[in-house]
């Protein structure tokens, strides 16, 4: 007979049976044992006398005062649980991977941030996770009405402490867009000041009020006021104005892939990009209990303190 058709056929101890003698191993109590299982004694003794005369020996040595364990029973503790560990494994690898929403500021092109999009790659995000690319208030939103479990998004909202849980995972460098005519692009840094010639592509409140609180909190203290246009929703089409010397605009770095004639990027001196960068965060809500959310957030942090 073979091995298989041998175990097929043979009257074996069940997974319940090893389940029961296990917690009665453990607490040597037979009540406390039964707790831990939620059930009643009686059907846990029937348990552990069924798995004793199935295998022809006495497990535990039973008085008034004392549970102990037999020899036998001491042989079986180390087999049992590496019968029963065996088993949890092959139910985890049974089930299928747990699908983490994620959604991504629509602000950043995390493809070209290596150290977020690494992290995404390894949560399988490409293959397995929902990744839409939305507006960091539509981004809450959909967070806020459980759509969403985890987000990248930039600055950290009014949330903080309260709905939402925070963790800074990356800064983005802004570049200035700007036409590569004009006497600014000669510099190897550029201020917003020395471009107060031309209008600045400047994106509606609403898309994020933290950063746009932000960057105006600098414009503020500038010598001269910049002059502000509402950008095209077509980024692409905003480039190209500026190549004709249109405006300038404020990208950042992950955005800035466009090349044409009559187009330039440049950094920003150093005291504006000190505050003009994208303080990237990830975050979920501030009741979160899935341990699989859980974890990726705190992969990200870990990640971003490297």
């Amino acid at each position: 007979m073979s091995v298989a058709a041998h175990l097929i056929s043979s009257h074996l101890p069940t997974i319940k049976q090893l389940q029961c003698f296990l917690a009665v191993a453990h607490e040597l109590n037979f009540r406390r044992a039964a707790e831990r299982l939620s059930i009643t004694q009686p059907p846990l003794t029937r348990q552990i006398q069924s798995l004793e005369d199935l295998l022809g020996q006495l497990l535990f040595s039973r008085t008034t005062h004392e549970v102990t364990l037999t020899e036998a029973g001491r042989a079986l503790v180390a087999k049992a649980e590496a019968i029963l560990s065996a088993m949890s494994a092959l139910k985890q690898e049974a089930q299928p991977a747990a699908r983490l929403r994620i959604g991504l500021t629509r602000t950043l092109n995390f493809e070209l941030i290596a150290p977020l999009n690494k992290q995404l790659a390894a949560f399988h995000a490409r293959d397995e996770m929902e990744m839409p690319s939305l507006t960091s208030a539509q981004l809450l939103q959909s967070l806020a009405k459980n759509s969403l479990d985890l987000i990248l998004t930039g600055e950290k909202g009014p949330e903080a402490e309260k709905a939402v849980q925070y963790a800074w995972v990356h800064r983005e460098p802004l570049l200035v867009a700007m036409p590569s005519a004009h006497p600014a692009s000669l510099a190897a840094k550029v201020s917003p000041e020395a471009l107060a010639d031309l209008p600045l592509f400047w994106f509606a409140r609403s898309a994020n009020p933290q950063f746009y609180d932000k960057c105006e909190r600098f414009f503020a203290m500038l010598s001269v006021t910049l002059k502000r246009v509402r950008e095209p929703e077509d980024s692409l089409l905003m480039l190209s104005h500026i190549a004709r010397g249109k405006g300038f605009a404020l990208m950042p770095q992950s955005k800035c892939t466009f090349n044409q004639a009559g187009l330039c990027y440049r950094p920003l001196t150093e005291g504006a990009a000190q505050q003009l960068a994208i303080d990237v965060y990830a975050a979920i809500r501030a009741d979160e209990n899935n341990e699989a959310v859980l974890d990726a957030l705190r992969t990200l942090s870990q990640s971003a303190e490297r």
